[in-house]
């Protein structure tokens, strides 16, 4: 059976880890790559070290945000070697496979990888719904882009050996893109109402935005609550009645 599975990588510096990830995910069965922003390709060295996946390079997407890169998904999951601050929901690789392939049979999923250097940022997991954190060394961590992509990918295969497809749910997960216009229509309702001051939003929007990624509504539930958006709105724009 086919998943629709995508590995994202985020502004990618070396055209080298490119191709090794394109092989990474072809030996796994998986073609689907978008790239963001990278700093250079095509290349001919991604096609070195693509080695036979140089078909994945050929038909990968290049889009210039992440924001562009998910907007059809059902759920995405950053990969990220350090924890932050505000806590995301967090899968170990193993985890986040057996979630994924349930997920996928909804619509298509997305695992999404930072740049080499500093990995995913703070913007960047804004758009995730959890975290896959893959335990290693606490005294050397850190893990080649092309390696990351590599476990992930193997999870994935191991968990579509005994995957059973699950009964499809009522409705499915809201996409990337539907997520987006809500949290624009629910900043517009928090300013609007004064519950917000837009000079002074600390991190109010980040932690909303944690809450809604992690409770993962679906396309009915979503409706539900532009609808009690819509209505505060207008109840606001109302004038009183004397």
């Amino acid at each position: 059976m086919s998943f629709p599975i995508r590995f994202v990588l985020c502004e990618t510096s070396h055209p080298g880890n490119i191709g090794a990830a394109a092989r990474a995910i072809k030996t796994m069965g998986f073609s689907d790559l978008v790239l963001v922003d990278p700093q250079d390709f095509p290349s001919a060295e991604a096609d070195a070290r693509a080695s036979g996946a140089v078909d994945v390079l050929a038909k990968a997407r290049v889009v210039d945000t992440l924001q562009e890169a998910v907007a059809d998904c059902r759920i995405v999951y950053g990969s990220s070697a350090r924890r932050r601050k505000l806590r995301w929901p967090e899968l170990n690789p193993r985890e986040c496979a057996a979630q994924c392939l349930e997920i996928a049979s909804t619509g298509p999923v997305a695992i999404v990888f930072g740049t080499e250097r500093s990995g995913l940022s703070n913007e960047q997991m804004d758009l995730c719904n959890a975290l896959v954190y893959i335990p290693a060394n606490p005294e050397y961590s850190s893990l080649n882009l092309a390696s990351a992509v590599q476990l992930v990918a193997y999870e994935l295969r191991f968990a579509m050996g005994e995957f059973q497809s699950p009964q499809p749910p009522e409705f499915p997960p809201a996409t990337g893109a539907d997520m987006e216009l809500f949290y624009e229509h629910l900043l517009r309702l928090m300013v609007s109402s004064g519950f917000l001051n837009p000079d002074n939003p600390r991190q109010l929007e980040r932690k909303l935005r944690r809450l809604f990624n992690r409770a993962r509504p679906d396309v009915n539930e979503l409706g539900i609550l532009r609808g009690v958006l819509a209505a505060a709105e207008r109840h606001i724009d109302e004038p009183e009645n004397d």
